[in-house]
C-alpha cells in the first residue's frame, strides 16, 4: 500500500467530476437507446419511411443524456459545497463516514462506560 495519502483537493479535482457527469450522461443516453428499440429494424424502418412520429430514438437519448450530465455535474457541485474549505488540504487518513477518534485510540461514539446504578 502506499505511503502517500491524497489530499481533498487532488480526490475532488474537477477533472475527475466531469467525468464522473459524462460516464452518467452516457449510460442515460445507452439506456435511453436501448429501451426506445434504436438499434431494432423496425423502428429504423419507421425512420426511414417518415412514418416514425415523435422524436428520434437518438434525438431522445441525446437529450436524456445532456439532462443527466447536467443534473450529475450540479448535484456534485452542490456535494462539493459541503466540504469545509479548511479540510481541503488535510490528507485522508480513514474513511469520511467513521466517527471521529479521541486521544485514547477509541471512536468517539465508543465510550465505554461500566455504570452500577
Amino acid at each position: 500500500m502506499s505511503e502517500e495519502k491524497p489530499t481533498r483537493r487532488d480526490i475532488l479535482r474537477p477533472l475527475h467530476l466531469l467525468g464522473i457527469a459524462l460516464a452518467c450522461g452516457v449510460f442515460a443516453m445507452i439506456v435511453t437507446l436501448v429501451s426506445t428499440g434504436a438499434f431494432t429494424a423496425r423502428v429504423n424502418t419507421a425512420i426511414a419511411n417518415g412514418s416514425y412520429e415523435g422524436l428520434t430514438p437518438v434525438m431522445l437519448g441525446l437529450v436524456v443524456g445532456g439532462g443527466a450530465f447536467i443534473v450529475t455535474l450540479l448535484m456534485l457541485a452542490m456535494l462539493i459545497l459541503a466540504v469545509d474549505p479548511a479540510d481541503v488540504t488535510k490528507t485522508v487518513d480513514r474513511p469520511v463516514l467513521y466517527d471521529p477518534e479521541s486521544d485514547d485510540g477509541t471512536a468517539a461514539g465508543d465510550a465505554r462506560t461500566d455504570r452500577t446504578e
